[in-house]
């Protein structure tokens, strides 16, 4: 897992700076989610929150058919996703580490809903995050690469 340097994430020229997955891994998951919920390259997805217990970090939104997830990472199977992102936080985090798992019902790409979730909305950042969103969505081949993380499922069982 890669771990910002201290106040990036507060400062919006560094932040804004930051290459396209490390932008959209630390923090603007929720955009990206959004974007590709809104744009739907492709049908049955649905976005997911991973929410780390009490005082933990960890928070992350990606968007799952429930066997194959898309986030910054791209295309890969759910359940590996999961495990990635669950491991990685609970091996650098204080021992107790923990997090539940739940279906997002509000609108990605609203300020108002995101900064109840303690996110930040599209207007929070120093230029437009839904462009990037989209244009970062678009360099991506999704009927291949969901296709070859399906594959990987099908080889598993």
């Amino acid at each position: 897992m890669y771990t910002l340097k201290p106040g990036i994430k507060k400062d919006p020229v560094r932040r804004w700076a930051l290459p396209d997955r490390i932008f959209f891994r630390n923090g603007a998951c929720a955009i990206l989610a959004g974007v590709f919920l809104r744009d739907a390259p492709l049908p049955g997805f649905y976005a997911e929150r991973i929410i780390p217990g009490k005082g933990f970090a960890g928070n992350h939104i990606f968007v799952t058919d429930g066997v194959v997830a898309f986030d910054h990472h791209g295309y890969s199977l759910r359940n590996r996703l999961l495990t990635y992102h669950t491991n990685g936080w609970a091996n650098r985090s204080p021992e107790g580490w923990n997090c539940r798992l739940e279906r997002v019902t509000f609108d990605l790409l609203d300020r108002r809903n995101l900064n109840d979730n303690k996110m930040l909305g599209p207007e929070q950042y120093l230029h437009d995050p839904i462009a990037r969103a989209k244009t970062y969505l678009d360099r991506v081949n999704h009927a291949g690469a969901s296709a070859r993380a399906r594959t990987r499922y099908a080889s598993a069982i």
